[in-house]
């Protein structure tokens, strides 16, 4: 599976859950860190683990585990990192102040990446 199928999938999966505005931001010409961030919204912590839970469980199945997990639901925030691509998942108030959509949208290309 290549790194836009993975987010694909994993926003797919994001979705079966009723994550709220799903975005897939490609971020290969700005970093070197991951190809592709998977960004998405959960309204309370149960539905924020459920999210990761549901998609490290299916990843599994396909043979992809992540190599870094991050946050916890009573924090607002769960990353999970792929390697080639990583998962955000977000209470909205912590989805407002790290707006990490605007941020990788305003960053500079790399000129290294590439």
């Amino acid at each position: 599976m290549n790194s836009e199928e993975k987010a694909k999938t994993i926003a797919a999966l994001a979705d079966d859950m009723k994550a709220e505005e799903i975005q897939i931001m490609d971020v290969r010409s700005k970093t070197s860190l991951a190809d592709f961030f998977v960004i998405c919204g959960a309204t309370n912590d149960r539905q924020l683990v459920a999210i990761a839970d549901k998609v490290a469980e299916k990843l599994r199945e396909l043979g992809q585990r992540p190599l870094r997990r991050e946050g916890g639901g009573s924090g607002g925030w769960i990353l999970h990192d792929y390697g080639d691509v990583v998962l955000h998942v977000m209470r909205d108030e912590q989805r407002q102040f790290y707006d990490l959509e605007t941020l990788w949208k305003n960053l500079q290309p790399n000129p290294d990446v590439n």
